[in-house]
């Protein structure tokens, strides 16, 4: 593929197509429109090769073994920096936003466990809000709290129930976008098919997405007694569901190949950008090492049991193009390469394309780091230690 795009250059300027070479011989972009679809094709960028470097160390690390309550961190569900250096964690352990200042000293906690004004219940998502403010949610149903720069709590809202549940409240809210809207609806990682939605700021639908590929399950049927039960099961090696807004746009994109797709608010599709990616299907040891991965948190009496419900569940027909997708706060477009069995890696490696779609080059982030965001010079992620303690970490970022 990489060799066609090279041989006819001439001809793609001919038919409106503009191929783009930057950042070095080893990276090309070809960019087309069809039926307003913009489309790019970009190249592998060459192993080894790094576009921008991550510090040799944390820059600020938040978190303690032992210490006041307040550095002590549990179950962190996601953190942010604010504009002024303020770095706010969502600390689900006890339904706190904990405020620390640039070095990652303490300031104040807001919020809390309760269902009061300005209180949470399972505390899940932190993000910054239009006029200098701080959005946080709980998980589907619960309430959408606001507070201002100071943490002061302003107001609180829910997603409005749509006429299409019939079974209940299943919407629920994923990331704020860049308008300030609420990108929400069903969760992918349950429903084979989920409904993507714009959500305004006080919660009323803005838009409608449509219904789009959720994660693949096999329903396997098991009796337990005198119990009949059917357990839905990810399909072997099935790709993940990648959703995050992207600018004026919103990806959804399931990862059984490279190929991102991202829509309009109107639910039609806006741009696909796709890298030269070399597929292949899971051998037979790979998939007896994915089950034996799965069965090993069972109670001893039930793994051959489950051993034998997972033998059941379909394999998928190749291995996952990527593990996740982000943007940064510069719109440019992270995709997490999937990590093969057997294959190690001193860190998590990303793909990196710019606000248009053509590839930069790969950025490697340190081992063990789950990301909650890339600024303009830092990532912020949780990471844990061989206690299993948690930490908040800030790295630099020198593009």
């Amino acid at each position: 593929m990489r060799t066609l795009l090279f041989a006819v250059p001439t001809f793609l300027v001919m038919t409106g197509c503009q191929p783009d070479q930057h950042g070095g011989a080893d990276l090309f972009t070809l960019t087309r429109d069809s039926a307003g679809i913009r489309i790019s094709e970009n190249a592998k960028p060459t192993e080894g090769s790094r576009v921008w470097q991550i510090g040799t160390m944390p820059a600020v690390t938040i978190g303690v073994r032992e210490g006041e309550d307040h550095d002590m961190l549990h179950r962190v569900r996601d953190a942010t920096k604010l504009s002024d250096g303020r770095i706010v964690i969502a600390n689900g352990g006890d339904d706190e936003l904990r405020v620390f200042d640039a070095s990652g000293n303490w300031l104040e906690s807001w919020g809390g466990r309760g269902e009061g004004p300005g209180e949470f219940s399972g505390l899940d998502h932190v993000d910054t809000w239009p006029g200098d403010s701080i959005i946080a949610w709980s998980g589907p149903g619960s309430s959408i709290l606001v507070f201002d720069s100071e943490g002061n709590f302003g107001r609180s809202f829910k997603l409005e129930r749509n006429d299409e549940d019939p079974m209940g409240f299943y919407v629920f809210p994923a990331a704020v976008t860049a308008a300030g809207s609420i990108l929400a609806g069903q969760i992918p990682s349950i429903f084979d098919r989920v409904r993507v939605e714009i959500r305004d700021a006080e919660g009323g639908l803005q838009s409608s997405l449509g219904e789009h590929p959720g994660t693949e399950h096999h329903r396997v049927e098991s009796i337990s007694g005198s119990r009949r039960m059917i357990t839905p099961y990810e399909v072997i090696f099935g790709p993940a569901v990648a959703q995050v807004p992207w600018g004026d746009l919103i990806v959804h994109s399931v990862g059984d190949r490279y190929e991102i797709r991202a829509f309009a608010e109107d639910g039609a599709l806006a741009r696909i950008v796709r890298r030269d990616h070399a597929a292949r299907p899971p051998t037979a040891e790979e998939v007896q090492g994915y089950i034996e991965e799965r069965v090993a948190g069972y109670p001893d009496v039930l793994v051959a049991e489950q051993r034998k419900l997972y033998e059941s569940v379909p394999v998928a027909e190749n291995m996952p193009a990527f593990t996740s997708v982000m943007v940064d706060r510069r719109n440019h477009l992270w995709v997490e390469e999937y990590e093969l069995p057997g294959e190690e890696r001193p860190g998590s490696l990303w793909t990196v394309f710019d606000a248009q779609g053509r590839v930069l080059g790969f950025v490697e982030t340190p081992d063990g780091l789950e990301i909650f965001e890339i600024g303009e010079d830092y990532i912020l992620g949780l990471w844990r230690d061989e206690l299993e303690v948690e930490y908040v970490q800030m790295w630099e970022l020198v593009r």
